[in-house]
């Protein structure tokens, strides 16, 4: 239960960070940093890493805790979907959106700024099913 109680806790983190980031952050850096190019960018790149790594952390280490020790209201499918849904999140801010941070840093781009902002919906899906599934588990 304590996997899934600090798994869930980080992941209605990330799900609440997710959203800010969809509908303000986001936006917001790709005005920013078309009038500060690069600056502006660099300077979310060194600041989020401290907001976002202890809860994506905790994330990863209770989603594999979940794969061999879950509770008795969480099945077998589910610790995996969550598990899964996790590897997307992870998986497109390793591949598109660090990237295209990197590419706003080296200058602006409106392209590339608004692929920033409509390529995180799949984080921002992944990591809310993610919090109505461990949400769902704990209220059984």
């Amino acid at each position: 239960m304590t996997a899934l109680v600090l798994g869930a806790a980080a992941t209605w983190a990330m799900v609440g960070l997710i959203w800010f980031v969809q509908l303000v952050h986001y936006p917001l850096l790709a005005r920013f940093s078309a009038a500060t190019p690069g600056a502006v960018a660099v300077e979310h790149q060194r600041r989020t890493g401290w907001v976002v790594g202890p809860p994506m952390a905790v994330e990863g280490v209770t989603a594999l805790w979940l794969l061999f020790d879950r509770p008795d209201t969480m099945s077998a499918t589910g610790a995996w979907a969550g598990a899964v849904l996790l590897a997307v999140a992870l998986g497109s801010t390793v591949t598109v959106q660090v990237p295209l941070h990197r590419r706003l840093a080296a200058g602006h781009d409106d392209a590339t700024a608004r692929q920033l902002v409509s390529g995180n919906w799949v984080r921002t899906v992944a990591w809310t099913a993610r919090g109505v599934l461990l949400a769902g588990v704990l209220l059984t």
